[in-house]
């Protein structure tokens, strides 16, 4: 079946710093493609610098000229973000996009991060909100606009309070589904605060729908031998141009919520065809679990204490982490009720 052409028009980045995660395959380097055709300076890190490094060619290769600087980041590290963090802020150039785009989706069995989180809560949630606040004084110079990346699964689900580190019962789906509601309450409170106290910075959620990546590939360092039968599935699907999309149509919310000078602050954007799976990027009503502004309250503060990070409580405030730039290594919360 001849799959339709889906595209946006991306203004003009010349001049705009643009920090991407997850921009080394997949749908992130189709983002990071879009950005440096468009003239953005794109900082690119990523854990694996050969990959980063192949990905930073075929960038440049699809916009002659486009500056890309790779960086090393483990967002699955609280010292790795802090690390970039400070190496960012010793540059001292503005940052106007934030794309939080990296994750990884469900380990068939429960694995930790460097810090003692759940691997999906701590890399794909924690590890971001660490790096908006190590980034905060440069976004703030750029009135940056910062860009979460969520998925279709966060549309039900909800935050387990009682054991956020799904020590007691782990369940792979239920997890990423958590990390994913926990990173849109998240972008959508810091949208709030940004607005109360005056940090100049909007913030939105984006999410792709359905498309064949490498989240459910084979994975062995996840414990993942072989292909899952779902991405199996969703590359079969996306070949003949039913229900799923392809990276590149996958990449156009994100960059549409990131660059669209008509895409605002608090907002969802993600495909608007049959059930939300593929199509042409809207604006969408906002998942019903990141409705409540309570909720939202409460994850801030608790995503606060367990990135081991600090944020402005005015907007003369310019220290985002522990005294020393760096944050402060904290156990998971024994106490969720925040």
């Amino acid at each position: 079946m001849p799959r339709s052409t889906i595209d946006i028009d991306v203004p003009d980045l010349s001049g705009r710093r643009a920090v991407l995660t997850g921009g080394s395959d997949g749908i992130g380097l189709e983002i990071a493609k879009r950005l440096a055709v468009a003239g953005a300076e794109l900082v690119l890190p990523a854990r694996n610098q050969g990959k980063g490094q192949a990905a930073a060619a075929e960038i440049r290769a699809a916009a002659p000229g486009a500056t890309v600087i790779l960086h090393p980041l483990d967002l699955s590290s609280l010292d790795s973000v802090a690390t970039l963090g400070e190496a960012l802020r010793t540059e001292g150039a503005p940052i106007h996009l934030l794309v939080n785009n990296a994750g990884v989706m469900t380990p068939p069995t429960r694995q930790t991060t460097a810090d003692g989180l759940e691997l999906q809560l701590g890399t794909n949630h924690v590890g971001h909100v660490a790096l908006v606040a190590h980034l905060l004084p440069l976004l703030r110079a750029g009135r940056a606009r910062v860009t979460s990346q969520l998925s279709i699964a966060a549309a039900s689900g909800s935050i387990n309070w009682d054991d956020l580190n799904w020590e007691r019962s782990y369940d792979g789906t239920k997890a990423y589904r958590q990390s994913k509601i926990a990173l849109g309450l998240f972008g959508l409170e810091l949208d709030r605060k940004s607005s109360a106290l005056g940090w100049g910075i909007s913030s939105n959620l984006s999410h792709p729908g359905v498309a064949p990546t490498n989240l459910l590939s084979a994975r062995p360092e996840l414990g993942r031998e072989r292909d899952t039968g779902a991405v199996r599935l969703i590359r079969a699907l996306s070949r003949r141009g039913i229900l799923a999309g392809t990276a590149r149509t996958a990449a156009l919310p994100a960059l549409l919520a990131a660059t669209s000078p008509d895409a605002r602050g608090g907002t969802l954007y993600g495909p608007r065809g049959f059930q939300h799976l593929s199509g042409a990027p809207a604006e969408q009503q906002v998942y019903k679990p990141m409705r409540s502004e309570e909720e939202a309250a409460r994850a801030w503060i608790a995503s606060a204490r367990l990135a081991g990070v600090t944020f402005p409580a005015g907007p003369d405030d310019s220290i985002p982490a522990s005294a020393d730039g760096r944050s402060e290594v904290r156990p998971p919360l024994a106490d969720p009720a925040v």
